[in-house]
């Protein structure tokens, strides 16, 4: 399976119109060049709040709610270029209204036979929860996207270990992660979080991410980090991890993704991190004691 995640330069479109005619052209360069599976980043419908008054752009809520007129051209335009291209389509985050003045990080998921699957995002951010209005998700899943199995983790989300865990007990072995972070910290540790989840559980992580300034608006005025595509870092791997990163000027990180041959690698694994997992679970691990020192000699 070629996966694709992008390193999307935050514009300032004018219109829906204009923003729909970017994504089609970035997907279908995807597209062309073999990708069955696109990820974009999160919080990427916040793009189309450019084309509102400078009082509402420039206003976390307002640009929020400012965008909720978008949602259905958003889903029409997603599921078309997902039948369009022939590929999955993972569409960033959308920050959506679920009523009660309330909005949820929902990262949608669009098949190329028109199915339309969502994950939300589970923990906050300290901005996030500043904000409040946004609540967390209360459902993780995984999905079939052509006979392997994947989970999305929104940003913030992959640097947890159990939730990622527990998707791939449920199959996955392809985590899916839209981001966003506008410092050299947040990028690290979104990084340092994929990195971990590949590690521990023997999986293919994917990462899309937020370039460049947008001063017109505070929530995505500034972006760091690249997108990449990483691994376990055992035999047949990499020994970092990373199997592609996108540069300074990289559109897409690509790669091939053999979830066959990750399986089947297990059998000259140097380490079994995922297998060994249960081992943490032991009585004797169940808290830790203060030891005292034993009397000298």
């Amino acid at each position: 399976m070629r996966v694709a995640a992008a390193r999307y330069v935050i514009g300032m479109p004018p219109d829906f119109e204009a923003f729909a005619a970017h994504q089609r052209h970035l997907l279908g360069e995807a597209a062309a060049l073999g990708a069955q599976v696109a990820v974009l980043p999160e919080y990427l419908a916040l793009e189309l709040a450019a084309s509102s008054d400078d009082d509402v752009r420039g206003d976390t809520r307002a640009s929020m709610a400012a965008v909720q007129r978008h949602r259905s051209a958003w889903l029409a335009l997603f599921a078309g270029l997902a039948r369009d291209t022939g590929m999955y389509i993972v569409a960033g985050s959308f920050l959506l209204d679920v009523g009660g003045g309330r909005y949820r990080n929902r990262s949608d998921l669009f098949a190329p036979d028109g199915r339309h699957g969502w994950q939300d995002k589970l923990q906050l951010t300290g901005f996030e929860t500043q904000t409040g209005v946004i609540e967390p998700g209360d459902t993780l899943k995984v999905f079939d996207l052509g006979g392997v199995r994947a989970g999305i983790a929104i940003c913030y989300d992959i640097e947890f270990p159990l939730p990622a865990r527990k998707q791939w007990e449920a199959g996955a072995r392809l985590l899916l992660v839209p981001s966003c972070t506008d410092t050299a910290a947040g990028a690290t540790r979104v990084r340092v979080g994929c990195l971990a989840r590949a590690l521990e559980n023997r999986c293919f992580v994917v990462q899309s991410v937020t370039a460049g300034n947008a001063s017109w608006t505070p929530i995505l005025d500034v972006n760091t980090g690249s997108a990449g595509l990483f691994a376990p870092m055992d035999a047949g791997f990499p020994s970092d991890g990373v199997l592609v990163e996108t540069g300074e000027t990289d559109l897409w990180a690509i790669a091939d993704l053999d979830v066959d041959a990750l399986e089947a690698a297990r059998v000259d694994a140097q380490v079994a991190n995922d297998r060994d997992w249960v081992g943490q679970a032991r009585p004797a691990l169940a808290r830790a004691v203060l030891a005292s020192f034993d009397s000298p000699a």
